[in-house]
């Protein structure tokens, strides 16, 4: 089963580096940084993204070991942001982020200042979010080789993307004594940034195993406005009408339900996102006569179908398992698991 949140990575370049020498009056030439070693200068030619990818090459330290580092000293920030930021597919805006830039210049021996004033404004929310919020997908990179769902969209004339900023999401997917998923429900934070916002449209696709297509019931907040079904491919696009149509700034909370069709033992839920999202939560929950031997979290870029990362995750005594996912961007998250 999937589900999609409807509606780049920086260019790197290598910096040389010469070394200072006695001549006409001019700017020092820099020195590349290096663990250890007092701090030189990292020449800013490439902005934040291509100077902290500069210095953690230079480093010869993993993503993995500054993440500790980082802990050790107080400040948590994952390895995916850290991977983000350097490959300039998001920045640091928050005061813990900020701090861990100022320790991230400690730690790769970089001058005082070296990355945090590279940092540009915060990226725009509100009334210029849309405009200026680039990090957002095209449908084809969201679902690849799909071109039912997106003669769909052009159907239904779907809204741009970026026209509602999702706050927060919230799966639930509850699989059944015969390890079947059979409902899935769904709650959204909505902003809008832009005025007159009054729908969406979300994309549901049952296993391939399953007969028929997914239905949308119980919306709450909201009415389901036009719907598409495809019962052979086991798809379903909705439309959803939000309460009011929304101002510039407005917020709305919506809920729905999933009907799953019956087919053979699930083994996964995932979403896939083609705009950033505050805080994503994803929860499955299994029936205690049917719990899994092993389940673990995924991550895939955008219409890769390899994982980036896998976690395994525990499933407590409420025979459930979740992931939380901060500051989520475009691509791909699920659970999956295994059966005894």
């Amino acid at each position: 089963m999937a589900a999609q949140q409807p509606q780049d990575a920086a260019r790197l370049r290598l910096v040389g580096s010469h070394t200072e020498r006695p001549g006409p009056p001019g700017p020092p030439g820099p020195t590349p940084a290096t663990p250890g070693s007092p701090p030189g200068r990292l020449a800013p030619v490439g902005g934040f993204a291509d100077t902290l990818h500069l210095a953690i090459e230079a480093s010869g330290l993993s993503l993995d070991r500054i993440r500790a580092a980082l802990a050790g000293r107080g400040v948590r920030v994952s390895v995916t942001t850290l991977s983000y930021w350097r490959r300039g597919r998001s920045q640091p805006e928050r005061a813990s982020s900020l701090r861990a830039v100022h320790l991230l210049e400690e730690l790769l021996g970089l001058p005082h200042s070296a990355l945090s004033s590279l940092l540009g404004p915060p990226r725009p929310r509100g009334r210029w979010a849309a405009a200026a919020n680039t990090c957002h997908l095209g449908l084809e990179d969201v679902w690849p080789g799909e071109q039912e769902i997106a003669n769909i969209f052009a159907e239904l004339n779907a809204p741009p993307a970026g026209e509602l900023e999702r706050l927060s999401i919230h799966d639930s997917y509850y699989v059944d004594a015969e390890r079947r998923g059979n409902l899935l429900r769904m709650r959204q934070v909505v902003r809008a940034t832009v005025g007159g916002v009054g729908r969406c449209l979300v994309v549901h696709m049952a296993d391939e195993e399953a007969a028929g297509c997914p239905e949308i019931t119980a919306v709450r907040h909201g009415r389901l406005g036009r719907v598409r079904r495809r019962p052979e491919a086991g798809l379903i696009v909705g439309e959803l009408m939000l309460d009011r149509p929304l101002g510039l700034g407005d917020s709305t909370v919506f809920e729905y339900e999933v009907e799953i069709p019956p087919g053979g033992p699930t083994t996964e839920y995932s979403r896939r996102f083609a705009t950033p999202v505050r805080e994503y939560v994803l929860q499955v929950h299994f029936d205690p006569a049917a719990v899994p031997a092993h389940c673990e979290r995924y991550d895939r870029e955008p219409g890769a179908d390899v994982d980036h990362r896998r976690e395994q995750l525990w499933i407590g005594a409420s025979a459930s398992a979740h992931v939380l996912a901060p500051d989520q961007q475009p691509g791909h998250i699920g659970i999956r698991w295994e059966w005894a």
